[in-house]
């Protein structure tokens, strides 16, 4: 219901900007106001217009509020303008009541396929505190659609994107050959000898990123031939079929195992793990780019600081008119580097062509590669497909969960869409972003970090895995659930081992869980293990 509603203040958005001011937006970017009590929806539509129509973003709010107040949309109670020209919609509480008593809260659509994608997290170190709020609230999010669906028919799919040619995945890579001097047997080799002293390859690579992210730049006279490595071997895995690849493969498929053990502690779980060597290897970017070419959405640049590079219009910027020379678009979004490497833009572009089935003759292979309680993993493959196997393309919806530091890199991908005539694809491509993690001072110093008296007076201190400052997800849990034994046991001595731990563990989770969801999206999380885990107040431990 709450997603009709802003579906619908979109459509009547647009048709005001088309009457009133005779212009057009690729998107209109909804928000979250910081506060509840300035409504549910928060839109900057006016800061978008004010170059364009040469007005104060203030007066643009206040034109769109009158007309909006003038005939105001079922479910919507007022709209206010605030601070510098936003938009606040509070909607109408009394009737989203009625409308969620006749059982109109979850309806997104009729028959077809859900596809909701989540976590997302680069297969190079262990999972940290940040990728925990991407995959509970996508993990929560496909729960929330799943009641409706047994209901009108559709189904909902779960899929985790898996980044294993990336430059994080590189990084690891160049740390393994250039700081250790291992070969792919000696890769090997490690693999191995982790498994036998159970240490874990993802806590390994954990301290090995942070050491070349800082071997990178440790000597000024070396800088440019140690990042010349990194894009050799960069440019080495998206060719494949080479030792550098088949070392990143090892890698980043151990990893990923390793993620899937730390979700699983939290019950979330995946329908399919398609990864970026097969968009490439399968050729999906080869598609993409012709169809990109021959629609007129890319096109090569001859000069400036992109010259050699194959561009697209970066989303938001003004058309030039026809006629009018100005040289290179300097703003525009660079897709193919002039060294033939291709860009997470790109390689998203012919995924999400792929998810809407927009790619005729192709698809990933598909083999089994986790299993759950009740059902399949499935991951992708250059090779072949088992006898039977799933399909997981041609959504009619998408939704990704992505941090908002992606808003640039999806709206562009949307703006791909749009201008390769995909415009209802485009329409139903939904960025379901969110702030940051990061850790509270006291929380910094709980595990073990030196920090300064300058940053113990900071409201909060941001996490970097390159510098290797953080918690790792599986520490964070082995600590809530630490801690919550201890409360269990002081109040349940009475019980049996196996049952205060089985308390305690679903306490931690469930925390932990109510923490990342407590707040509004577009809030900074400022995580504290004395808040979280507190048995009163508004945390999950009381709720349970």
């Amino acid at each position: 219901m709450y997603r009709t509603v802003q579906q619908q203040l979109q459509a009547r958005i647009q048709a005001i900007l088309r009457e009133k001011y005779e212009v057009t937006l690729s998107q209109l970017v909804v928000e979250q106001p910081p506060n509840i009590d300035l409504g549910e929806l928060a839109l900057p539509v006016a800061f978008e217009l004010a170059k364009r129509l040469r007005k104060a973003p203030r007066a643009i709010a206040t034109e769109l509020a009158a007309e909006l107040n003038t005939n105001p949309l079922e479910g919507v109670a007022s709209v206010e303008v605030a601070g510098a020209g936003y938009l606040n919609i509070k909607l109408d509480r009394a009737a989203a009541v009625r409308r969620i008593a006749a059982d109109e809260h979850a309806n997104v659509g009729g028959p077809g396929f859900r596809l909701v994608e989540h976590t997302s997290i680069n297969p190079n170190k262990a999972a940290h505190i940040g990728h925990l709020r991407n995959a509970i609230l996508g993990d929560t999010f496909q729960r929330l659609l799943r009641p409706d669906a047994y209901k009108t028919g559709y189904e909902v799919g779960v899929q985790n994107y898996i980044d294993n040619t990336g430059v994080q995945v590189a990084d690891v890579v160049v740390g393994l050959v250039h700081l250790e001097g291992k070969d792919l047997n000696a890769v090997r080799e490690l693999l191995t000898e982790l498994m036998e002293s159970n240490i874990r390859i993802d806590f390994y690579c954990w301290d090995l990123y942070a050491r070349v992210s800082q071997w990178y730049t440790a000597d000024p006279d070396q800088l440019a031939a140690r990042k010349q490595i990194r894009l050799e071997t960069l440019h080495a895995l998206e060719t494949g079929n080479n030792d550098t690849a088949e070392i990143a493969d090892l890698i980043s498929t151990s990893v990923l195992r390793r993620h899937l053990e730390t979700m699983e502690r939290l019950g979330i779980e995946y329908d399919f793990l398609p990864r970026e060597s097969e968009i490439l290897s399968l050729h999906f970017w080869d598609a993409a780019r012709e169809l990109m070419l021959a629609k007129g959405v890319l096109y090569l640049e001859t000069e400036g600081k992109n010259k050699g590079c194959l561009v697209m219009k970066r989303a938001g910027t003004e058309a030039v008119p026809e006629g009018e020379v100005t040289g290179p678009d300097e703003e525009a979004k660079v897709i193919v580097r002039s060294n033939g490497t291709v860009t997470y833009v790109g390689k998203d572009i012919a995924y999400h062509l792929w998810k809407f089935g927009l790619l005729p003759g192709k698809d990933f292979h598909y083999q089994p590669f986790h299993q759950y309680r009740t059902h399949t993993c499935w991951i992708s493959t250059s090779d072949w497909s088992v006898p039977d196997a799933p399909t997981f393309g041609k959504a009619d919806a998408i939704y990704n969960v992505i941090d908002s530091r992606q808003n640039d890199p999806q709206n562009n991908v949307i703006a791909a869409l749009r201008g390769m005539g995909y415009k209802d694809a485009a329409d139903r491509y939904t960025h379901f972003s969110y702030e940051m993690v990061a850790l509270t001072p006291r929380c910094a110093i709980d595990l073990g970090y030196t920090v300064s008296e300058e940053d113990r007076t900071k409201a909060y201190l941001e996490v970097s895995g390159r510098k290797g400052f953080g918690v790792k997800a599986d520490d964070l849990l082995d600590q809530l659930i630490a801690a919550a034994q201890t409360e269990v046991d002081n109040r349940h001595p009475e019980l049996a081992d196996i049952e205060r731990v089985s308390i305690a563990t679903q306490i931690a989770v469930g925390a932990l869980r109510f923490f990342m969801l407590r707040f509004t999206r577009n809030t900074v999380i400022a995580f504290d293990f004395k808040d979280a885990l507190s048995f009163e107040g508004e945390t999950g431990p009381y709720i349970q």
